[in-house]
């Protein structure tokens, strides 16, 4: 594959020499939705599936953004990398290297970049983060930056939240920077502290289900969620000295519930609050290996979702639910954003391709929709690629 990658940026830029090839891997959450920007708990993992950078740095000031994957490319200079609808996709990597630039490290020349993803786009995997640590890494490289993992994780995020408009939390670029092979990591997202845990599922396996329901979040209601997050936060600290959700349980939320106004608003705060607590103790039964409590944690927060949060939509109930209904399933949850999407599912590895099979056929009767199944293994965060 390093052979494939190296020919074809050298047919693709008419070079003969040998350019350096970065990964950055995407994410799948085994749960903590909507939790990471309110200050609470998140426990993803990176999987083998992500983007490729082939870079080599040029002796002007021009810039070329090839993907292997769209058939857009972008030709700029160093001086060009502002916001530009007319570059779609380009406009994640030029947001990572303008806010790189603007923070004192000087991209001083030109480069050439061909990228390649296998990741599917508007899944929910984050193929967006995923370009962005990848687009991080490669000029930290090429340039000799000497920049921090976590300070290219951060960077990432501001590209995201300041230049493409999306206001997330940290969850996807931490996941794709800071991971590590065999383990999830659990994020306190309000500090930073994190631990690795490790995937010890035994004869269980994740599978990741595409619903093939497309979403782009830019357009969806996630802004709205956020916002209703920050009003129900609003009205709690007029009693309370709280700066997020999730410093809060449930219990203490149910005594105060009077605070908040709005049904709505109430519901949000309800799930935010109850995934927080189950993102901990689902970390907790995974570090002893009971992975029937894993599963049901998963189930419910499903359901939190669909009926506190409203982020599931027909298509993902659907998959979700024919999912818990096969043989060697234990948990099923939407992950992600939502507003379509993927499921992961925690299945008994006897029965997986079974699973796959009942869960192609039903859903597509379900829907008219045709599912596409990730049997993916974990892996490192983004880097040099040997």
């Amino acid at each position: 594959m390093k052979d494939f990658f190296i020919n074809k940026f050298q047919n693709t830029f008419n070079t003969n020499n040998v350019p350096k090839i970065f990964f950055a891997p995407g994410r799948v959450n085994i749960i903590g939705e909507h939790t990471d920007y309110n200050g609470g708990y998140v426990m993803p993992f990176a999987i083998n599936l992500g983007t490729y950078a082939i870079a080599m740095l040029r002796n002007d000031n021009n810039i070329n953004f090839i993907s292997a994957n769209f058939s857009k490319s972008i030709s700029i200079t160093t001086n060009e990398l502002n916001y530009n609808k007319n570059h779609q996709w380009a406009n994640y990597p030029k947001a990572v290297a303008k806010i790189i630039s603007e923070a004192g490290y000087k991209i001083t020349t030109g480069f050439d970049v061909l990228f390649y993803g296998d990741l599917p786009t508007g899944a929910g995997l984050s193929s967006s983060a995923s370009i962005e640590l990848a687009t991080a890494v490669m000029l930290n490289e090429l340039f000799n930056f000497n920049i921090s993992q976590i300070d290219l994780v951060k960077y990432s995020l501001q590209a995201e939240n300041e230049y493409m408009g999306l206001n997330c939390g940290i969850m996807d670029q931490f996941a794709i920077g800071m991971c590590k092979k065999d383990n999830a990591v659990l994020l306190n997202t309000q500090n930073l502290q994190y631990e690795h845990i490790p995937l010890n599922t035994y004869n269980y396996q994740f599978i990741i289900v595409n619903s093939m329901k497309k979403r782009e979040l830019l357009n969806s209601k996630f802004n709205t969620r956020q916002n209703e997050c920050k009003i129900a936060l609003k009205q709690l600290k007029k009693e309370l000295i709280i700066n997020n959700l999730c410093e809060l349980n449930s219990a203490s939320l149910h005594s105060n519930k009077n605070l908040i106004k709005n049904d709505t608003l109430l519901k949000r705060a309800t799930h935010v609050i109850s995934e927080n607590e189950r993102t901990i103790n689902l970390s907790n039964e995974l570090k002893n290996s009971n992975l029937q409590q894993v599963g049901e944690l998963m189930n419910l927060s499903h359901n939190s979702l669909k009926n506190n949060y409203e982020v599931t939509g027909s298509e993902l109930d659907i998959l979700q639910e024919i999912s818990l209904k096969q043989k060697g399933v234990i948990g099923s949850r939407m992950t992600g954003a939502g507003f379509g999407g993927c499921t992961i599912s925690l299945v008994d590895k006897n029965f997986a391709q079974n699973f796959k099979t009942k869960v192609e056929t039903k859903y597509f009767d379900a829907t008219n929709l045709k599912p596409k199944f990730y049997f993916v293994n974990s892996s490192n965060g983004a880097g040099k690629w040997e």
